[in-house]
């Protein structure tokens, strides 16, 4: 039975399209096209923010809003800037990783320069602030709350990515489980689940309970969502074009620093992760391991458990039913996707 959550992205992911490509215009920037300051810049932003991904950040904002008994067009300046914060992460992300590709397209660092992609990641997370605050919808209380859930946002994904990147730099093999759950809590939760629902309760006009379930729906969801990408990184479709780059850039996933707890698998492994290797034989036998390990079960069951407790929660409150229903899918469908 096909998933209504990735149907939904489906018919709606292009919704949000207009307003989002409006922040980059003439209109508002005052910059005619051909004119430098839009080659440079907003040409660019517009460029990339036309080639976006299911948007389901945003997305589940919006349904978060309604969920709560609100109305979902009060949530679009919010919902725009999570995508902005998104776009802002992904150009940089693909700067400090020295990646080549970015939803089918070269990334914008080796089509601008790195200095240009920089200056274009920096506007975006401007716009994370410039959306909400200027928005005429909101009045200044909502705006207040809603800017400081999104600073929290900015700064605990800037967090993770801290930590993602600095095991990786001082070559650290010394961690398990529970630091890749803070990481990856940090880096890729609250920004892909915890803080877009949370914010569109808000907005909604959400009692303080189904806010904060929300958000733990949301934590839950969201990191279950990064283990399932890390899974569909080691597993997924060898013709996608990230496959199998963790191992290759030594990240310290959940399935890595479960296979590196095994005595008889450390060494190998640790070997491969610093090899820096892109050969597909030493990444399959890398794959291996973490299979002998147990390790790719060990991460499926852990996602697992997060579903499960995210479901619980929401069973919790009162919702909207029809997007209850929307948002256990949701649950599903990050566990269930493979890309």
């Amino acid at each position: 039975m096909p998933n209504a959550f990735a149907a939904y992205l489906a018919e709606h992911h292009t919704d949000l399209d207009g307003y989002l490509a409006s922040f980059f215009g003439e209109e508002r920037t005052g910059c005619p096209a051909g004119d430098d300051l839009d080659r440079f810049l907003y040409a660019p932003l517009r460029a990339f923010s036309e080639n976006g991904g299911k948007r389901h950040r945003p997305l589940i904002c919006l349904i978060a809003c309604r969920a709560v008994g609100g109305d979902p067009a009060r949530a679009r300046s919010c919902a725009a800037a999570i995508e902005h914060f998104q776009s802002a992460a992904l150009i940089h992300d693909d700067i400090a990783d020295n990646g080549q590709l970015r939803r089918g397209k070269p990334c914008l660092y080796l089509t601008e320069g790195v200095g240009l992609a920089i200056n274009c990641g920096d506007l975006d997370l401007t716009l994370v602030t410039e959306a909400v605050l200027n928005d005429p919808v909101l009045d200044d209380a909502t705006r207040v709350r809603v800017m400081r859930e999104l600073t929290a946002m900015t700064m605990r994904t800037i967090e993770g990515q801290a930590l993602d990147l600095g095991w990786v730099r001082d070559e650290r093999f010394d961690l398990g489980v529970d630091d890749y759950l803070r990481m990856a809590t940090l880096k890729t939760a609250h920004y892909s689940g915890a803080v877009p629902l949370a914010c569109g309760a808000i907005i909604g006009g959400g009692s303080e309970a189904q806010v904060e379930a929300l958000r733990s729906f949301g934590l839950d969801t969201g990191l279950a969502f990064q283990i399932q990408d890390d899974l569909i990184n080691l597993v997924g479709s060898d013709t996608a074009k990230d496959f199998r780059t963790d191992i290759t850039e030594g990240k310290r996933t959940l399935v890595a620093v479960h296979a590196l707890a095994d005595p008889a698998a450390h060494d190998e492994v640790e070997a491969i992760l610093r090899s820096g290797s892109s050969d597909p034989a030493v990444l399959a036998r890398a794959v291996e391991l973490f299979e002998e390990t147990g390790s790719i079960a060990y991460a499926h069951d852990v996602a697992e458990q997060l579903i499960a407790r995210a479901k619980t929660t929401l069973a919790g409150i009162e919702l909207d039913e029809a997007c209850r229903a929307l948002l256990l899918d949701m649950a599903d469908f990050f566990l269930s996707r493979a890309s």
